[in-house]
């Protein structure tokens, strides 16, 4: 079965610095997969990998072609989506006008999303559509930076820290917006701290541990693997 996202062997580098060591993973169609482990260990620096925005060895195929040495903007033309963990948003642009803004050119009218099914999904971003952006909660920028990135119409999105620092309901509906992404047949990539959202929605996880995967498995292996959560996982 081929893979629809496929790192092999990847290497990247932050100037001198070698932050990921080998790392090996995959995502198929349909399928939300979570990256685990503590900060700074690199899951960052892989869904960056893939975007073209740090320097990078190996193979990172999609859908069976090489993205190493494309442009980010290249890369999300192929249907790689992209939510950064800073909330990429225009803050004195509106609610509509960023969602607009991240409408694939050409491509509106065809997209399995319209504006309107990001207003069924999330009805607060509705309520502020004509308000700026950057006068809005975190939770509500999350939703629309999230909004703004499928409205790019991708095959799978990449996800850093969706959670960070939003209140529970918040977290609730994040999760909820990933089982639908998954349901309308959109892969997801999730780069998480928090353990629970991560078991409780993701048909695999990875475990990473200082540039290089240390485990891969079913939450339920996870779940059951009491030393590599220990030794990777808990603070």
């Amino acid at each position: 079965m081929s893979h629809l996202l496929e790192l092999s062997d990847v290497h990247a580098f932050y100037g001198k610095s070698h932050v990921l060591h080998g790392v090996n993973l995959h995502v198929n169609a349909g399928e939300i997969v979570s990256l685990l482990g503590r900060n700074g260990v690199g899951r960052s620096t892989t869904v960056k990998a893939a975007m073209g925005l740090v320097d990078a060895r190996g193979s990172i195929l999609f859908k069976g072609q090489q993205l190493l040495g494309l442009k980010a903007f290249e890369i999300a033309h192929k249907g790689l989506g992209y939510v950064p963990e800073n909330r990429d948003i225009f803050p004195t642009l509106t609610v509509e006008q960023n969602l607009r803004l991240g409408e694939k050119s050409g491509k509106a009218a065809s997209s399995r999303w319209q504006i309107d099914d990001m207003y069924q999904m999330f009805p607060r971003l509705k309520e502020r559509q004509h308000t700026q952006a950057g006068v809005m909660s975190g939770g509500e920028q999350q939703m629309l930076t999230l909004c703004r990135t499928l409205m790019g119409d991708p095959d799978l999105i990449m996800i850093d820290e969706p959670t960070e620092g939003l209140a529970p309901k918040i977290v609730d509906l994040v999760a909820e917006y990933l089982m639908t992404l998954r349901q309308k047949g959109i892969s997801v990539l999730l780069v998480e701290q928090k353990l629970a959202i991560a078991l409780d929605i993701s048909q695999r996880v990875y475990v990473m541990g200082h540039g290089s995967i240390v485990f891969e498995g079913s939450p339920a292996d996870l779940k059951q693997d009491l030393r590599i959560r220990q030794e990777w996982l808990e603070v």
